[in-house]
C-alpha cells in the first residue's frame, strides 16, 4: 500500500501548503512532478488491476496477429498502439506506461484549469487514479483524453472542437462517446450552431463506434446481467458532488460558461442511483459512471468556498479522500488484485 499513499502524500502535503485557491495557468513544476509521478505508477506496474490478466492477453495477441485482424478485438487507437509496440519488442509495460502518459496528460490539463490544482489531485488519488487508471486502462485514457477537451471548453473551445476530444478517446474505449451529448445540452454560444455541429458529430460518432457493437454491449451488459461489487458506493462518490452542486453552485465560483457542462454531470450522476435499481446490470452503470468521475475533481475541492476558513475546507477534503483510499484499500471486494503494489520486474536490475 506504500506507493498509494507516497502517492496521496504529495498531492496531500501540495494541498495543505498551498495558501489560497490559484488556477495554475502556466503549470508549476511540482505540478508536473506529481504528474509524471501518476504516470510511472500507472505505467510500471506488474500484475496490478483486476483486469491484468485480460490485458496480458490482448498484448500477446498484438504480437501473433495482422492489425487488420487485432482490429476485430475493438478499439482501433489501443490496438494500434500495442501492435507497434509489439513490433518493436517492448514488454506490455511500455504499453502501460504509454497508457499512463495519456491519461496523466489530461489529468494534468483538466486540475490546471480548476481553481486548486493540488487539491483536484487530492480527490482524483483514491479512485480515479488509482482504481480506474491502475484497473481500467483502455477506459482511463478515454476519460484522459475527455479531461483534456473539458480543460478546452473552460478555455473556451468549440463543441465541435469537443467533438475531436471525444472522437479520439472513443479510439481506445468507444463508450467515451456518451459524453458528448452531456456538453452539447449546456452550449451557450452559438446555440444553433453548436447544436448543429453537435448532432452531427453524435450521428458520425455513433455510426463509427457504436452502430455495430450495440447488440454486443447489450448482451455483454444488460442481458447477461453482470453485477459490479461496489457499484452502487462508486456511483454514491458522484451522487455527493452532484447534490453539492445543485444546492451551492452559486457559491463555488464556477465560470459561466462552464456552469451548464458540470449542470449536465450532475443531472446525469443524479440520474445513476435511479437507473442502478432499473437495470439489470450494475455494471453497465458502474462503467457509465466512470466518465461522470471529472464532476468530484471539479466540484469538491470548491467545498473549500463553503466556508470561512478555507483552510478548514481544504483540511476536510484531503480528510475526505485519504478517508476513500484508506477504506478502499482495505476492504474493497477487488482490493487484493492491487495490494501488494509490485512494480515490473527487470526494469532496474
Amino acid at each position: 500500500m506504500l506507493v498509494y499513499w507516497l502517492l496521496f502524500a504529495f498531492f496531500a502535503v501540495g494541498a495543505l501548503l498551498q495558501r489560497g485557491p490559484k488556477v495554475q495557468r502556466k503549470g508549476s513544476i511540482p505540478l508536473i512532478v506529481g504528474a509524471m509521478l501518476v504516470c510511472l505508477a500507472i505505467g510500471l506496474r506488474y500484475k496490478v488491476g483486476a483486469d491484468w490478466r485480460t490485458y496480458e492477453l490482448l498484448y500477446s495477441y498484438a504480437g501473433h496477429l495482422s492489425f487488420g485482424r487485432l482490429l476485430k478485438f475493438g478499439d482501433a487507437g489501443y490496438q494500434l498502439v500495442s501492435w507497434t509496440l509489439q513490433g518493436v519488442g517492448a514488454e506490455i509495460w511500455a504499453l502501460n506506461l504509454f497508457c499512463g502518459m495519456v491519461f496523466s496528460w489530461g489529468l494534468y490539463r483538466f486540475v490546471r484549469v480548476q481553481p486548486d490544482p493540488w487539491l483536484s489531485c487530492v480527490v482524483a488519488v483514491p479512485y480515479l487514479i488509482v482504481v480506474v487508471a491502475m484497473g481500467y486502462t483502455r477506459q482511463a485514457v478515454a476519460i484522459g483524453i475527455l479531461m483534456a477537451g473539458l480543460a478546452a471548453m473552460k478555455q473556451g473551445a468549440s463543441v465541435l472542437r469537443f467533438s475531436i476530444y471525444v472522437l479520439v478517446a472513443a479510439l481506445f474505449h468507444k463508450t467515451a462517446v456518451m459524453v458528448l451529448p452531456l456538453v452539447i445540452l449546456a452550449g451557450r454560444r452559438n446555440r444553433l450552431l453548436n447544436a448543429i455541429a453537435g448532432i452531427a458529430s453524435c450521428v458520425l460518432l455513433y455510426d463509427l463506434f457504436l452502430a455495430n457493437s450495440v447488440d454486443t454491449l447489450v448482451h455483454s451488459y444488460v442481458e447477461a446481467g453482470y453485477s459490479s461489487q461496489g457499484a452502487g458506493i462508486r456511483v454514491a462518490m458522484n451522487f455527493v458532488p452532484a447534490v453539492v452542486f445543485i444546492l451551492f453552485r452559486k457559491r463555488l465560483q464556477f465560470d459561466q460558461g462552464e456552469i451548464g457542462i458540470w449542470q449536465y454531470f450532475a443531472l446525469a450522476s443524479l440520474i445513476m442511483p435511479v437507473l442502478l435499481f432499473l437495470v439489470t446490470s450494475s455494471t453497465a452503470i458502474d462503467r457509465m459512471a466512470l466518465y461522470l468521475i471529472p464532476l468530484q475533481i471539479a466540484v469538491l475541492p470548491r467545498v473549500q468556498f463553503l466556508f470561512r476558513g478555507q483552510g478548514f475546507g481544504r483540511a476536510l477534503i484531503v480528510g475526505y479522500a485519504a478517508a476513500v483510499l484508506f477504506i478502499w484499500l482495505n476492504f474493497a471486494a477487488h482490493a487484493k488484485y492491487w495490494v501488494p503494489y509490485h512494480i515490473y520486474p527487470g526494469l532496474f536490475d
